[in-house]
């Protein structure tokens, strides 16, 4: 990777508002040249997508997330990957990552409510073939989410501690 691609990256991933005019700025290089690179990591998959982080505990409507830990058995031609595909297509499915360790899968879904959470793993995610057992942790606060703080205390109903 080039190291005005890395750059470019390393600033949108801050904030992905940046126009690339704004870029070209910050870079002290052309708006054609930002371009051009955005456009080439996008069409080679580098750039995936642009989003908002958005903390859900800030909203008036209360949504359940869970972390799932999955143990499944692999497939002798698709390894995980035909399980991970099968998981991944269902809406609730945030993320889905393959990992080492004590299970095989993590799987980060949204639901209403405790019960739409319970429902989807007995249901929906424990009832797919190879699928060996689940363990579910439901998310109680989140602190930081994508490198962003979450959570900043209010520092004006902290009492000053003085000696």
């Amino acid at each position: 990777m080039k190291k005005l691609e890395a750059d470019i990256l390393k600033i949108l991933e801050e904030d992905c508002r940046y126009s690339p005019s704004k870029i070209a700025v910050m870079l002290d290089t052309s708006e054609a040249e930002v371009s051009a690179a955005i456009k080439n990591m996008e069409e080679s998959g580098v750039i995936v997508k642009y989003t908002a982080i958005v903390n859900g505990e800030a909203l008036s409507e209360e949504i359940v997330q869970a972390l799932i830990e999955v143990r499944v058995t692999p497939q002798k031609v698709n390894g995980f990957d035909a399980i991970a595909e099968e998981i991944y297509r269902f809406d609730e499915v945030q993320s889905l990552y393959l990992m080492s360790g004590g299970y095989d899968l993590a799987v980060f879904i949204e639901g209403r409510s405790l019960r739409d959470v319970s429902r989807f793993v007995a249901e929906r995610l424990s009832t797919i073939d190879g699928i060996l057992s689940t363990a579910t942790h439901f998310i109680l606060k989140k602190y930081k989410i994508e490198g962003t703080i979450a959570d900043r205390p209010d520092d004006s109903m902290r009492l000053s501690v003085q000696p």
